[in-house]
């Protein structure tokens, strides 16, 4: 697992916990995929550690058997030593008393199916109150005084009666969703992006389909990535298909679906309707001769070896129903219901190789974060574009080729011997179980945990020694990666020669707003629009500045432009003429200049640079240029507006450290590669410039650097 998708869930956390002491209640959002049962666990487990008196009940849907699901991924990262304070409970109608439903209070975390407290439920004959007010007596009885935390397990549906007794027996209340509804007052006091998530890489960012494509043509697509998927991935893909609920749907079925699952270049495909009833569930499969309700049949199109290759449905899949395999999510119908959509459309944007998507080739990562989406798109999802570079995109790649920076673990550090170390640490007082173990060196990230399998080699007892000084070498393993004199290095390829890289052919962004026109630098959209969108209001000014500066007279007598110029078009053979150089080359089709320079958009890039803070992390820039002296600049725009909510993962302080960390690698990235490298920061309306060139920094007004970037000084 990426140590940015770490870092992100773990972030996310903390401002969570950090904002529980200044409010009674809170809304965390965070899109369907990017880990919201494992971050809620991980919250509970860090107040439960700070406060033994603190119970928590998690009211889950039933549909689906979400609550049930929940519980036993709660059972199971406690049994994996990951989150060891929680001791979670599921009620449910077998936990009888005389009459009405009993339950246990020695445990801190109960899971509550939410249909079992509603109007005619066994819990609403009292069941739960009394539950709730033994909880209070054991401050009479025992002298301990319990605070129940209420989370609301996909807010967005209604909990009315539980929120009659949040009064009562409710210290905070915490809501959960992908779709909070700020209708209900749910707007997110923590939230973790689609944008964050996607460049974390867990979740999927999102091809939308034409809207005139039929349901043959996603079949067809899929057909296309099916084995791509399985060889690369190593993972048997899935196409979804939602159809109309009522009387469409079987209009649908018999004259859209069938007909082309039907055709003879279909037939090698595995299809599954899966409907409310489960008399009316059907496969071609050799499934189809088992007798067995809904939940079963959608437990066996999930499962990763599952031989379906397509899941047709009505409404039985929203919440709670995970298929990391889905990469496809064609609509027939049109819900009406803009959370449905967003939750559907979170089936298919699961990273399904999330724990060791690290090791992937490129081409296997870059399938791996694409989902595909025929139909409708909720309002609050921004919508993404496909962008490739000119025609013959060669010419700007071999135009603009940059090296990058890695930062060596410590086990490359010349005098360090791990042997050695671990042999002259005094032994620990306190002997850790192997759960607890494991759990230490999952937190101390990537590299200590590398470096400790390394050192281990499959000898349990040798790892046992490491895991126990897992601290320790956490420690001094930031301690050497920090100093970037000694830890950072130019990448280099499988062949230890120097490693260039350059803008990739395609990529895709979000629609965050922030518009501005541009036609004449590296990146034109698959839909021929000029208009492009930047993740924030400070992007979109620096994209302005660059745009203009580009195209600007530079401050020499030969009259050339301040951004260097790149011919694109379409290469006709038969054909020469003189470039900008006076040199004789092949005569183009629609020949064009481009300036080079661009947003680095973070899908299928490679130019990144390593920093350290609280592990190795990339920094993927947010624009590059390379001008007419051939010098390269590259740019990491910053917000300090705090209405501009710089991310909502990190808490200002946090964002101000990450800034001087990268400020730190800049300084030793420049040094080693000879680019030039700026942190523009935005506070209010006026522009701060940090720049790192040759190992050293200086500040720069807006015009100071217009006047720098013109001329050819250092």
């Amino acid at each position: 697992m990426l140590q940015e998708a770490i870092d992100l869930q773990l972030n996310a956390v903390s401002s969570l916990c950090n904002k529980l002491e200044q409010k009674d209640e809170l809304t965390f959002r965070a899109p369907t995929g990017s880990g919201k049962t494992f971050m809620m666990a991980d919250f509970m487990n860090r107040i439960i550690s700070e406060n033994s008196d603190v119970v928590f009940l998690v009211s889950s849907l039933s549909k689906g058997g979400l609550a049930e699901q929940n519980y036993k991924k709660f059972c199971e990262y406690r049994d994996k030593g990951y989150f060891t304070n929680i001791n979670p409970f599921l009620i449910n109608t077998e936990i009888s008393g005389e009459g009405r439903l009993f339950i246990p209070t020695d445990f801190n975390v109960y899971v509550l199916p939410r249909d079992l407290y509603k109007k005619g439920g066994r819990l609403m004959q009292g069941g739960m109150e009394a539950f709730l007010q033994s909880l209070t007596l054991e401050k009479l009885l025992h002298g301990l005084e319990k605070k129940v935390y209420l989370i609301k397990d996909e807010c967005h549906i209604a909990t009315n009666n539980l929120d009659s007794l949040s009064e009562n027996y409710f210290t905070k209340v915490l809501n959960f969703s992908a779709t909070p509804k700020p209708k209900r007052g749910q707007r997110p006091d923590v939230e973790i992006s689609d944008t964050e998530a996607e460049n974390a890489r867990l979740i999927k960012h999102i091809e939308i389909g034409n809207d005139d494509d039929t349901v043959a043509e996603a079949i067809n697509k899929f057909e296309e990535v099916k084995e791509s998927y399985r060889n690369l991935l190593g993972v048997n893909p899935c196409l979804i298909i939602q159809i109309s609920n009522k009387d469409k749907a079987d209009y649908e079925l018999n004259n859209l679906i069938f007909p082309e699952l039907n055709k003879a270049e279909h037939q090698d495909l595995k299809w599954m309707l899966i409907v409310n009833k489960d008399s009316e569930c059907d496969t071609n499969d050799v499934f189809k001769a088992k007798k067995l309700p809904v939940s079963k049949w959608k437990e066996y199109a999930k499962d990763s070896t599952s031989g379906i290759d397509i899941i047709i449905f009505k409404m039985v899949i929203s919440e709670g129903w995970d298929i990391p395999r889905a990469c496809m999510l064609y609509q027939v119908r049109d819900s009406k219901s803009k959370q449905l959509d967003e939750q559907v459309m979170g089936r298919v944007r699961r990273n399904p190789r999330l724990l060791d998507f690290e090791l992937l080739s490129p081409e296997a990562q870059k399938l791996a974060m694409t989902a595909w989406v025929w139909g409708i798109m909720p309002e609050n999802k921004n919508r993404s574009f496909a962008v490739r570079l000119w025609d013959n995109p060669e010419d700007i790649t071999n135009a603009i080729q940059l090296r990058t920076t890695r930062l060596k673990p410590l086990t490359e550090k010349v005098e360090f011997d791990v042997n050695d170390f671990i042999s002259h640490q005094s032994k620990s007082p306190h002997r850790h179980s192997i759960f607890e173990l494991y759990h230490m060196l999952e937190k101390a990230g990537n590299s200590v945990k590398d470096m400790c399998y390394s050192y281990a080699d499959n000898d349990i007892s040798k790892w046992w020694d490491f895991a126990e000084k897992t601290d320790l070498i956490a420690r001094e393993s930031e301690k050497y990666l920090c100093d970037y004199s000694e830890s950072m290095e130019i990448a280099k390829n499988t062949d230890g020669d120097e490693q260039f890289v350059s803008f990739p052919v395609e990529s895709v962004y979000s629609d965050n707003g922030n518009y501005t026109n541009i036609s004449d630098w590296v990146w034109r959209r698959n839909d021929g629009k000029d208009k492009f969108s930047f993740d924030s209001e400070a992007e979109r000014e620096w994209a302005n500045i660059l745009k203009n500066i580009a195209s600007s007279d530079a401050n020499n007598s030969s009259g050339t432009r301040v951004a260097k110029r790149v011919l694109t078009g379409k290469i006709n053979p038969r054909a020469d003429q003189l470039n900008l150089e006076g040199e004789i080359e092949p005569k183009r089709l629609n020949a064009e200049y481009k300036y080079l320079w661009g947003k680095n958009y973070i899908p299928n890039s490679e130019i990144k640079f390593e920093y350290c803070s609280g592990g190795v992390h990339c920094s993927y820039p947010d624009f590059v240029m390379k001008d007419c002296y051939d010098r390269i600049h590259i740019f990491e725009v910053k917000s300090l507006n705090k209405s501009n909510a710089v991310s909502n993962s990190f808490d200002g302080g946090e964002y101000e450290e990450k800034i001087e960390e990268l400020k730190k690698s800049y300084i030793q990235a420049s040094l080693l590669t000879g680019y030039i490298f700026y942190l523009p920061m935005l506070r209010d309306d006026e522009w701060h410039i940090i720049q790192l060139i040759n190992g050293e920094e200086r500040t720069l007004s807006i015009e100071q650097f217009k006047k720098f970037i013109k001329s050819n000084i250092q």
